[in-house]
């Protein structure tokens, strides 16, 4: 659609209207009561009972979440819109607007789109990359366990490889065992698609080495420690820490960022057979270490321990993993909050920083060691569930830290990856966390 149709979706702060308004839609305006209120959106009148343009408010600044408009593009009709008025910086308006008119149409008769025409001054290639890695992490989270199943989603990894012309190396079954990822191998041997770690490189072997790691349960029925129904029944989300990873390893290699990237993702599904491993077993990690079976639901942080243990293994900068680990990690701080653990206290205050900037926040929690105790065994070198309901998601963090002994640096996002309910910038469902965050860190850095 030419730009000339584009309606205008105008920006207006608290107690603000624009001068541009003329005398009849500064009445109409005020006749409803509009004066800007944060998040209100007003259709303005054209001829013979035509819309001709919309009204945002964007109330006061101090009270402003960033990606405030995105809220705007999720009520918009199917159109075409030009954003004007006093919107703040436009490329993380224009990115509020692309974030927030997505919509995820696999199983529906899609609508025709909301879009936008380019935000002046906005760095278009920035907005579109970081758009494009959100909706891969969500596209792929909505996508529910019968269409995303191990095979499918090492297909998904595939399609992406292809896409960024990158080689793909994947291990699975049995091969798992030869070699020496024996925890993969041992949560996702009762499922009917084999369990695999999928692996790929982008960029100058003489750069920094940064490995991001991925959890990427396809379901997770809790094992033999069977979940009840209602915990089971968001599970198709237990692979958004590698939906994320995937969306941020798009934004780092679209940006050129001067990195060597190595992106590790072991794909299971958590299901129940004959083969499931049990409560109480004992099994040895690719690090030599031995882990007591307290709880079979504790599945994901036993895949992450393998795939860790060989990032480790060639002492990166920098690692980076992002699970959907711990229920606790949501009750102590809810859907929207991600906790975050990093070995190096003044990286993890400049992820908090990138984040609050992008409106993409993480909370920096403690690697509490005297909590380690919570996570002892009789007979192994540590449990992986242990027998405390206290502190999970720091007992988490501290038994994934057992498997990162080389690197120079260590993070690790206990996301949700979920939004119960839209807000701003991120509508209902599988959502992206952390990108943005670590990705704004990442380009501070690795320019």
């Amino acid at each position: 659609m030419a730009k000339s149709k584009s309606l205008p979706l105008i920006a207006v702060e608290h107690d603000a209207l624009p001068d541009s308004l003329g005398p009849v839609e500064r009445h109409w305006a005020k006749a409803n009561g509009f004066s800007g209120q944060r998040g209100r959106l007003l259709a303005l009148p054209g001829e013979g009972g035509t819309i001709s343009g919309y009204l945002f408010g964007m109330g006061k600044a101090d009270d402003r979440p960033a990606l405030l408009l995105g809220q705007a593009a999720a009520a918009l009709e199917p159109g075409r819109y030009r954003l004007a008025g006093s919107f703040g910086d436009p490329s993380l308006a224009a990115l509020a607007l692309r974030l927030g008119a997505y919509r995820f149409d696999r199983y529906r008769k899609p609508r025709d789109p909301v879009a936008f025409d380019v935000v002046e001054g906005a760095d278009a290639a920035e907005v579109s990359r970081l758009a494009e890695a959100a909706f891969l992490a969500r596209d792929l989270i909505n996508t529910p366990a019968n269409d995303l199943g191990p095979d499918a989603f090492e297909k998904e990894i595939r399609a992406f490889c292809k896409r960024h012309k990158l080689e793909i190396k994947v291990i699975a079954g049995e091969e798992l065992l030869k070699a020496n990822f024996p925890m993969i191998h041992a949560v996702g041997r009762a499922a009917a698609e084999a369990p695999r770690l999928v692996e790929f490189t982008w960029g100058k072997a003489k750069d920094p080495k940064v490995t991001l790691v991925g959890k990427g349960v396809t379901f997770d029925t809790g094992g033999l420690d069977i979940k009840p129904s209602a915990g089971m029944l968001l599970m198709k989300k237990d692979m958004g820490g590698a939906a994320n990873i995937l969306g941020l390893a798009h934004a780092i290699i679209d940006a050129g960022l001067r990195l060597r990237l190595r992106v590790l993702i072991p794909i299971v599904e958590n299901a129940i057979s004959g083969p499931a491993f049990r409560p109480g077993d004992v099994l040895r990690a690719r690090n030599g270490s031995t882990v007591e079976i307290g709880n079979t639901d504790a599945e994901g942080r036993l895949i992450l321990g393998d795939a860790l243990a060989l990032a480790d293994e060639e002492s990166p900068e920098l690692i980076v993993d992002m699970a959907t680990l711990t229920g606790a990690a949501r009750s102590a701080l809810g859907p929207d909050l991600p906790p975050l653990y990093a070995t190096d206290q003044e990286l993890a205050q400049q992820l908090m920083t990138a984040g609050a900037v992008s409106d993409d926040p993480l909370w920096h929690m403690p690697l509490w060691a005297p909590y380690d105790a919570m996570i002892a065994s009789k007979i192994a070198d540590v449990n992986n569930a242990g027998a405390s309901a206290f502190a999970g998601s720091i007992t988490a963090a501290l038994f994934l830290k057992r498997f990162v002994k080389q690197a120079k640096a260590w993070v690790h996002l206990d996301i949700y990856g979920w939004a119960p309910e839209a807000r701003p910038g991120r509508p209902f469902g599988g959502t992206d966390q952390g990108i943005r965050a670590v990705y704004g860190y990442l380009k501070q850095r690795y320019r």
